[in-house]
């Protein structure tokens, strides 16, 4: 018997409520914040995501989804967005608009990583990057509407984690007096951080391995080495963040996963789940566009995983609005009142009233306990008699009382 593939889901008609609801508030918060749409493939040239993201890094070393086409293309299956965004950036000359260019995104997202509660192969991601502006008020717009997103669904009782990992003119110092500190603990290591302390030392600051989280906690800070602008940089940053009484803790581990992140990064979590639960996060990318082909050119971003939210929302038990419903049923008796409801349900369709036809040849009984079930607050039933005086009956489900009137009464009274 067939099943959806590991680590993938359905989305069955009693979920959309809960997508709806989650990415409407994405789109209304990026209005006020004058974001607009972007979409990008589904797959990427394979390279796009070495070079952007990092071959050193866990998605481009186990998690990418990568095949050869029919051409011969390496292609990938997007395992994040924001190297195809810098790249649709590149292609389309989006640097001659006014910067920053504020660009959104909703979108599936595919890693091979070991599923679990909120964390999936494809799972489905919404996005903002502002491109074109080092400015540290833009990061804190950023994190602003990253907070604002979830506030706006009443998701509570989470906590702002903040950090600045520099840039190449301070951070190559950094990472001298990182491998320094864990060349001591080589032997105390997962085997993961063995070859982190080689290929990718910031990253050793994010192993959740609980022999490695000892060592990890009392690592020297990026924060103390920042250059002067870096320093001033991240200092207007917390002054915006006051200003916008946005709480933060400065989290010295806080590094993100891939290898473009400069400057700012954040991460927003549940306060009791801590860094396992991260509902979103994101950064400055101040290199990656120029390390793809175009111009220099600052970027920050930030993403969160929509299932993610959704956990949240059930958890905390947030109330949701339900979808709008068909709030009328056709009932009809015999082949010649069919052929007349079928003609009613075009008419109002096209009036904008949705409504639910029968189908088959049910009793009258069968018919009402189906639009019962079904939830609807009108009943037209059309029979034989009705069919002879052009007329149908109208019956309240609620009240169970019942009218004759004329066809073309009903789109008033139904609307």
């Amino acid at each position: 018997m067939y099943q959806a593939p590991r680590g993938t889901s359905d989305i069955l008609s009693g979920e959309q409520a809960y997508w709806r609801y989650v990415e409407a508030q994405a789109v209304n918060v990026c209005r006020l914040y004058g974001y607009e749409r972007i979409d990008t493939p589904v797959f990427e040239d394979a390279s796009l995501f070495t070079r952007g993201v990092g071959d050193a890094t866990d998605i481009v070393d186990k998690e990418m989804y990568t095949f050869e086409d029919r051409g011969g293309s390496s292609l990938t299956l997007k395992p994040e967005e924001t190297a195809s965004i810098c790249r649709a950036y590149i292609e389309h000359g989006l640097h001659n608009l006014p910067q920053p260019v504020r660009l959104y995104y909703l979108a599936p997202i595919f890693r091979y990583d070991r599923p679990q509660a909120g964390r999936y192969r494809q799972h489905h991601q919404f996005g903002c990057e502002a491109i074109g502006d080092e400015d540290p008020s833009l990061d804190a717009e950023v994190i602003d509407m990253a907070w604002r997103f979830f506030s706006s669904m009443n998701i509570v009782h989470l906590s702002l984690k903040l950090n600045s990992i520099g840039c190449s003119s301070c951070r190559p110092g950094y990472l001298s007096a990182l491998k320094n500190y864990y060349a001591s603990y080589a032997d105390r290591l997962c085997s993961d951080c063995r070859t982190r302390l080689e290929k990718n030392p910031l990253r050793l600051l994010d192993c959740k391995q609980s022999t490695c989280q000892p060592v990890a906690n009392l690592a020297p800070k990026s924060l103390d080495y920042l250059c002067p602008p870096c320093q001033e940089h991240f200092n207007q940053l917390k002054k915006y963040l006051a200003l916008l009484e946005i709480p933060f803790e400065a989290d010295h581990r806080l590094v993100r996963g891939l290898d473009y992140y400069t400057r700012t990064v954040f991460e927003i979590q549940p306060e009791a789940d801590g860094a396992q639960s991260t509902l979103g996060g994101g950064g400055r990318y101040d290199n990656l566009i120029e390390q793809l082909g175009g111009k220099p050119t600052p970027a920050i971003g930030f993403a969160t995983g929509i299932e993610r939210v959704i956990l949240n929302l059930k958890k905390q038990e947030v109330s949701i609005p339900s979808l709008p419903k068909p709030q009328v049923f056709i009932a009809h008796l015999g082949s010649e009142a069919r052929d007349e409801a079928i003609k009613l349900a075009s008419r109002l369709r096209q009036a904008g009233i949705a409504l639910i036809e029968a189908t088959g040849s049910r009793s009258l009984k069968a018919q009402l306990r189906q639009a019962n079930t079904l939830g609807v607050r009108h009943t037209v039933i059309i029979g034989d008699r009705e069919v002879k005086t052009g007329t149908v009956i109208l019956r309240d489900m609620a009240t169970a009382r019942q009218e004759a009137v004329s066809p073309d009464q009903l789109p008033g009274l139904l609307i």
